[in-house]
């Protein structure tokens, strides 16, 4: 028996690799299992190569696994495209299409020929049968989702694919394979979601009601969800011509009062720079949403990676304040969509938040009473504030009451240009220093307000690991491993990159005998923008900084830290 199962699907786009990794995903939340789900495609717009990973635990889980239990390949010429990046269990058991002979380096693991192309119309489905026999998934809850999944469909479509279901389920009972059976007790259903979904509902839960974007991989599923349930709750949805028009409309939507926001990715958030510029001077809220891919230029569109940092941080020409915040997992995308929300509207900044491909287009089972965040309005000028309106206030913490269109005696003069307390540009140095001042106070205020950041493992641990984003998830449960090895091993993770939580980084870094800063970047972005931050101590401090394309491995995790721990320390980056 087993707590936990992970397998992979591969295939031709129109196998239904991913489909059937949905139907298995959702089967498996309705049961209370804990699942991620993640998936892979080749660069091409339309076809190729595409493959899908299901773990399912009876335990909570925080990352993918490293290696996978099962693996249906429909086309190996299809899997080859991702060998570098699947690794299987010594133990794994392989159901491949029997017209389709292994490759050499296959033929470790237990290989299951299996006549998939006499089922063309339903393999997929067929598969699932198979691999709900193999190791003991509840038939019933993954026969109602094949249902539920056609339920646009003919009558005849449905039946025909709950008979391949079916006979899958025979042909696992007739192979008698022998593994593992998933041991679990059924308990309440869980909500399982995209990252890319929980930013969007995130956003509309904080009070958004105008988004602007263009379509971009990996963010686009944010643009197709708002502009569904936008014009439900009274909003409006804007697809532009590009991303410099979507930004554009943010900023002027959020100008007229509402609350806006746009989501890209790395090539799109460069085309924004100069209007980020306008949202920061201006001093008007905008929240743009920033999917990390593989870069630079196109990159690896379908690929995560963590390298958009430095843009994020200082992209952008003068001195530009900006927030920038960073999902952790599904539902932190959640909250942190509502963060950047609360932030940009009581500050008046422009606020990115970072999110990557494998939280983003990743569905995770989450605990749907954990989806409330308390929501903050703009400040807003009052009728004694507008007497003798100055919209730029030089206040204690930078942030001057604003008004909208409309507002009786409101009126300013407001561009791109610097300007005085009353809007009016100008180009006196004397001004320029108190503005600059002004709008960089904010960051302070910030920075008190919410050092948000997340921290585990035990107090004065031998290791300290420093990561952010994505990484978090697999670090947790490195760190969980090797503390029940007895390894004092804990992690810091700051939720909030600019303004960054310093004080208490640094805190954690006084009372750590050694550290590792991770990240998944080729150039170690984190770890240079983290000495320009704070005292990290080169003498006790490693770096692994790799590409991206590939995500982060428990296993990796692991492997370093027991590197660092045994005084194997390479020479840190300079």
């Amino acid at each position: 028996m087993s707590h936990e199962l992970s397998l992979s699907i591969v295939g031709s786009g129109g196998d239904g690799a991913v489909a059937a990794g949905d139907i298995l995903s959702l089967a498996a939340a309705r049961e209370g299992l804990s699942v991620i789900k993640t998936e892979a495609y080749g660069p091409q717009i339309r076809g190729g190569e595409s493959s899908c990973t299901v773990r399912i635990s009876a335990t909570p889980i925080h990352a993918q696994a490293d290696e996978v239990d099962a693996l249906v390949v429909f086309s190996w010429a299809d899997f080859a495209r991702f060998r570098a990046e699947m690794a299987l269990a010594p133990t794994a058991i392989v159901l491949y299409e029997e017209k389709d002979a292994p490759p050499e380096d296959m033929k470790q693991y237990k290989l299951v020929p299996i006549a998939f192309s006499a089922h063309r119309a339903g393999k997929n489905i067929f598969a699932l049968g198979l691999i709900a026999s193999t190791f003991g998934l509840q038939p019933d809850a993954i026969r109602d989702c094949v249902r539920n999944r056609f339920k646009k469909k003919t009558e005849a479509v449905i039946e025909a694919n709950v008979t391949a279901f079916d006979a899958g389920l025979q042909k696992g009972v007739e192979l008698m394979l022998g593994a593992d059976q998933l041991e679990y007790v059924k308990s309440e259903p869980k909500l399982l979601m995209a990252g890319n979904e929980a930013s969007a509902i995130g956003a509309i839960e904080a009070g958004c009601r105008f988004f602007a974007g263009y379509p971009i991989t990996p963010s686009s599923e944010v643009l197709h969800l708002l502009g569904e349930w936008l014009p439900r709750v009274g909003g409006k949805c804007l697809q532009t011509e590009d991303e410099l028009a979507a930004i554009g409309a943010v900023v002027g939507a959020s100008f007229a009062g509402a609350k806006a926001m746009t989501a890209t990715s790395g090539p799109g958030l460069s085309l924004m720079s100069e209007m980020l510029g306008l949202s920061s001077m201006a001093e008007v809220p905008s929240v743009i949403v920033n999917v990390q891919r593989g870069g630079p230029s196109t990159g690896i569109p379908t690929k995560s990676e963590q390298s958009d940092l430095w843009h994020a941080l200082y992209g952008g020409h003068g001195d530009m304040p900006r927030v920038v915040l960073t999902c952790t997992d599904v539902a932190d995308s959640f909250h942190t969509t509502i963060d950047g929300f609360n932030i940009a509207e009581e500050f008046q900044v422009p606020v990115i938040v970072l999110s990557e491909q494998a939280i983003a287009q990743r569905r995770e089972t989450i605990d749907a009473n954990t989806l409330t965040h308390e929501v903050v309005e703009r400040r807003l000028a009052t009728e004694e504030d507008r007497e003798n309106y100055k919209r730029y206030l030089d206040t204690v913490d930078g942030v001057s009451p604003m008004s909208v269109p409309g507002m009786k005696g409101g009126e300013y003069q407001t561009n791109g240009l610097e300007h005085d307390e009353l809007g009016r540009p100008s180009s006196m140095f004397t001004t320029h220093m108190q503005m600059n001042a002004k709008r960089y106070r904010k960051l302070d205020a910030i920075a008190k307000k919410y050092p948000l950041f997340t921290r585990f493992g035990p107090e004065n641990p031998d290791l300290g690991i420093l990561c952010w984003g994505g990484s978090v998830g697999v670090v947790r449960e490195a760190v969980d491993r090797m503390t029940a090895r007895g390894i004092r091993v804990a992690a810091f993770a700051p939720r909030i990159l600019m303004p960054l939580p310093a004080a208490e980084i640094q805190k954690f870094v006084d009372a750590s005998k050694q550290l590792l800063v991770l990240e998944l970047t080729f150039a170690a972005q984190f770890y240079k923008y983290l000495r320009a931050e704070i005292d990290l101590p080169k003498a006790t401090t490693s770096v692994f900084a790799r590409s991206g394309g590939k995500n982060l491995t428990v296993t990796e995790v692991m492997e370093e830290a027991q590197r660092v721990l045994a005084g194997k320390k390479e020479e840190v980056l300079a």
